[in-house]
């Protein structure tokens, strides 16, 4: 796949059909979007170009309240996984934020050529997210191209979407997320030294780094844990451990049956079932019985998958 960061990059080039996102997560939504993008340009013999942005643009407008579905590199691999062969990854910056929708045509649509643009159902671009696809259409009658806007992808009750993906995420809904994802929630990281504690109670852990994707909710997890080719089964904590006085939220993952040292080694955590929320317990004793009971569950969960 090839990656660009301005217009000149792609250059030369000429008849072309756009579709422009932020493709957080790459779900269910935006791969119809992608595979209609695909399609187009196939039936009018067009060159693809998807267009993008690096940061997400509410990183950069809203930067404490953000927290995105996918990393870059995860993002990437999915859209070239689907076909995907050019991407245009626009550097998003505030000056960026206060384009008309015009300025941003004739920036870096019209230099592109574009004949086709595919947009999705919410779509909207530039200053005050003005540029919904009927003023585009209307830039397009005046430029030579055509829009065409996609209807929503609804599941279990609604649209799919980046907004309702993260909410079902941050209440722990990880089965309904990954429903709406048509793959796990995972995020990838590397496995750092811990203190050791969960060794000393019988279930040592795998410590991850901190996530740069959104996390959900404190609890217990039914998990794999994607190393190279091999995966296990896991059982993972999200959360502060009360039951020994709380602190910064961790990530720990006890692999039942499985001896393999992954210090310093990057792995995948998928995540399959909220078993339970975390809590405090009065004794190591009743932590440690109850984490056996995790276990069990977890494997009647990963066992189905």
């Amino acid at each position: 796949m090839h990656i660009v960061s301005s217009v000149e990059d792609l250059s030369p080039i000429s008849a072309v059909g756009v579709s422009i996102g932020n493709f957080d997560g790459v779900h269910l939504g935006h791969q119809a979007l992608i595979r209609r993008t695909l399609e187009i340009c196939r039936e009018n013999v067009l060159r693809c170009v998807f267009v993008t942005f690096q940061p997400h643009p509410r990183c950069v407008l809203a930067p404490r309240k953000h927290v995105p579905l996918t990393n870059r590199e995860g993002r990437m691999e999915l859209l070239a996984a689907m076909g995907v062969k050019r991407v245009l990854e626009l550097p998003f910056t505030s000056l960026m934020s206060d384009m008309t929708p015009r300025e941003f045509t004739g920036n870096f649509l019209l230099p592109l050529g574009i004949r086709r643009l595919v947009a999705g159902h919410d779509f909207t671009l530039g200053k005050n997210r003005r540029g919904s696809a009927e003023v585009l259409r209307g830039l397009g009658a005046q430029y030579g191209f055509t829009v065409e806007q996609l209807a929503p992808v609804l599941l279990d009750g609604g649209i799919v979407s980046s907004t309702r993906l993260r909410q079902m995420i941050a209440d722990g809904d990880v089965r309904g997320a990954n429903r709406l994802l048509g793959r796990r929630h995972s995020f990838s990281g590397e496995v750092l030294h811990g203190d050791g504690r969960g060794a000393n109670l019988g279930y040592p852990t795998v410590n991850l780094a901190k996530s740069e994707v959104l996390l959900p909710a404190d609890g217990v997890y039914a998990t794999f844990v994607q190393h190279g080719r091999h995966r296990f089964r896991a059982v993972t904590n999200v959360g502060q451990r009360p039951t020994f006085g709380g602190g910064a939220v961790t990530v720990e993952s006890f692999l039942p049956g499985v001896s393999v040292n992954l210090y310093g080694q990057n792995v995948s955590l998928e995540f399959v079932e909220r078993l339970r929320e975390e809590r405090r317990f009065e004794s190591v004793e009743q932590l440690v019985a109850q984490i056996g009971l995790d276990v069990e569950q977890a494997n009647y969960y990963l066992e189905a998958e």
